[in-house]
């Protein structure tokens, strides 16, 4: 039994993990238009998600965390020409954020499926253990 446990704490680990990442996520799909509020600045910057084995003492088992939440910005960012806008530069251009929502989609969807693929791993443990336990009131 207590490989059940461990089990359903690395799954336990990884719903966690990726429902982190999926509120990363849909941070930076709201944030996809958000533009600076004065002329010249930054707009929202994009944000990814690291993970990392930790091992969790209690139970003796490796288990998921969160690394790292941090902004990605390795190149500058486009810009728009929006002369009215409030963020828009002497020159009428706007700083766009480097949020592309098809990638930030695509994402979404692999969080979902490793959270739904966690929570499949716990149902088919928490069977087994009823199993188990059935056998032994026989």
């Amino acid at each position: 039994m207590p490989e059940l446990f461990s089990a359903i704490a690395i799954s336990a680990s990884g719903m966690r993990a990726q429902s982190t990442r999926i509120r990363v996520i849909t941070e930076n799909m709201a944030n996809a238009d958000t533009t600076g509020l004065t002329p010249g600045a930054d707009p929202y910057v994009r944000k990814t998600i690291s993970f990392k084995d930790t091992l969790d003492k209690e139970m003796g088992v490796n288990v998921v965390k969160v690394d790292d939440i941090k902004q990605v910005n390795k190149k500058p960012f486009e810009t728009r020409y929006i002369p009215d806008h409030p963020a828009a530069d002497a020159n009428g251009y706007v700083k766009i954020p480097n949020v592309n929502t098809l990638v930030e989609s695509t994402d979404m969807r692999e969080a979902q499926r490793s959270y739904e693929a966690n929570l499949g791993m716990i149902e088919q443990t928490r069977g087994l253990a009823m199993q188990t336990i059935d056998m032994l009131r026989r």
